[in-house]
């Protein structure tokens, strides 16, 4: 079974900055993907920023500039370094991984850390 803990949600002002923490516990034969979501109350869950094993990586339009993500395979672990927020960064964030079986993808979620950006 794969367990994925969140970690660095919080309250900050305007223009402050947040790093959150994932990692992913058990066993992950072939990881391809790791990143962050994030869903704000009545909105779908939208793509935030995602890096894959090959190197390639992912941002929302609306956060490219601002956040970083950047992972550590061996560990199992992805982080975003969140810079210059906003009040509509507000959201509960959510690390997704992804690992390539046979002739599927497997998804591995966690349970979300909130994200709060207020004066």
């Amino acid at each position: 079974q794969v367990q994925v803990a969140e970690s660095g949600g919080g309250s900050v002002q305007p223009g402050g900055s947040l790093r959150l923490s994932c990692v992913a516990n058990g066993t992950i034969f072939n990881l391809y993907e790791m990143g962050w979501y994030r869903q704000a109350p009545g909105k779908q869950r939208e793509l935030v920023a995602s890096t894959q094993i090959s190197g390639n990586t992912n941002y929302a339009d609306s956060v490219k500039g601002r956040f970083t993500i950047f992972a550590d395979d061996a560990k199992m672990a992805v982080h975003l370094q969140m810079n210059s927020l906003k009040p509509e960064d507000s959201a509960v964030y959510y690390c997704h991984v992804q690992e390539s079986g046979l002739n599927r993808y497997y998804d591995y979620w966690g349970q979300g850390t909130q994200v709060t950006v207020s004066s």
